[in-house]
């Protein structure tokens, strides 16, 4: 048996073997080719290692340093693919980004664009347990909770005229005496009055509120009409109608509810925090009464005011209502509607806010002219 020169065998005996017969045909062999190869430059002389000793040259005359430092170094194209991923990376954080700022702005999804007229428009969503809590009523208490819209109720002329009867102020020419007297007895307060309450006469003025049946008396007639409150008397009865119909309930089960009431918001600084109307709420929370919430708007989002969308904020994401003239929205008024309006930036915003109960213990009947 012959051992490699260099085997470990061979080692661990302390000596070379002499080399056998082939071996020593294959080194001469070796020997006269290099002998008659012509003569190169060597390299310089690399830095030494650590060990004292330079890297041993491979069999094509390089360095085995030299081969690993270039195997080690990326060839140009995965310099390109790893551009690319970070480009791609950054991209989906700021699509994350925005669509995290989209949902807190509530610009996630147009529920309802100002720009379409909706003949009809409904989401049914889960209940949420605030209901649990209220005594239930057969037939009415919702076990159906969802939110729609629609512009086939309201015409945007009962709309105008809804809107010239919502203030004093704002009415006819032949109230507008009357309507600036109000202001001059209130000309500290500096603010437009901002909701009024038809059914108890209760108009708010910056931090004060007046009655206004009381503070006019028989006057009152001057500034409202008889056909006025029955216009608003037959707008109440459609909207109930049409929110019994896609709650799958009887209308007849449903009482109107107070706080019932116009409101008028602009960019006037807030006088109190029942002011501040842009925070998040849940009207089952804050009117525990409330079971159906409707909103009728009175003008026109993008030209008759900037801002004031309503927002309804679900979880991931916000679905927004773009007010116009006529336009309805409803919605059970459970904590699966949490929602908000965004601040006015210009102009004025007018809407009217009616509210139904299934509880006849917090049922109030339609104002009357006193």
């Amino acid at each position: 048996m012959s051992l490699h020169p260099g085997s470990s065998l061979s080692v661990l005996l302390g000596r070379r073997l002499p080399p056998s017969a082939g071996e020593a045909r294959r080194a001469h062999r070796s020997a006269a080719a290099g002998a008659m190869a012509p003569q190169r430059r060597s390299a310089p002389r690399g830095p030494e290692s650590g060990s004292g000793t330079a890297a041993a040259p491979d069999r094509g005359g390089r360095r085995h340093g030299s081969a690993k430092k270039s195997r080690g170094q990326p060839e140009p194209w995965w310099r390109w693919l790893k551009a690319a991923c970070l480009l791609c990376l950054a991209a989906l954080g700021g699509l994350l980004s925005w669509s995290c700022l989209s949902a807190e702005d509530g610009v996630t999804e147009v529920l309802a664009p100002h720009s379409e007229n909706l003949q009809g428009k409904f989401i049914e969503i889960p209940c949420s347990e605030d209901y649990d809590s209220h005594k239930r009523f057969e037939g009415c208490t919702p076990r159906k909770c969802g939110r729609g819209v629609t512009d086939a109720v309201i015409t945007r002329e009962e709309a105008e005229r809804i809107q010239a009867v919502q203030f004093p102020l704002y009415g006819s020419s032949v109230n507008q005496d009357i309507g600036e007297a109000l202001l001059n007895s209130f000309s500290e307060i500096g603010v437009w009055a901002s909701i009024l309450d038809l059914h108890s006469g209760a108009l708010s003025l910056g931090k004060h509120f007046v009655n206004l049946y009381r503070y006019f008396g028989d006057k009152v007639q001057d500034i409202f009409t008889e056909e006025d409150f029955a216009l608003y008397r037959d707008v109440r009865r459609r909207i109930q109608q049409r929110i019994a119909q896609n709650f799958g309930i009887s209308s007849s089960s449903m009482y109107l509810t107070k706080p019932t009431f116009f409101s008028r918001i602009n960019n006037t600084e807030a006088k109190t925090t029942h002011d501040e109307y842009w925070h998040p709420h849940v009207d089952k929370v804050t009117y525990g009464s409330f079971d159906y919430t409707s909103l009728l708007y009175l003008s026109d989002y993008t030209e008759d005011f900037g801002g004031g969308r309503f927002v309804f904020m679900d979880a991931g994401s916000n679905k927004t209502v773009e007010p116009r003239a006529g336009r309805v929205s409803f919605f059970t008024s459970g904590s699966e509607n949490l929602h908000r309006v965004e601040k006015v930036h210009w102009g004025t915003r007018y809407a009217i806010t009616i509210s139904f109960t299934c509880n006849p213990d917090h049922g109030i009947g339609d104002p009357v002219l006193m």
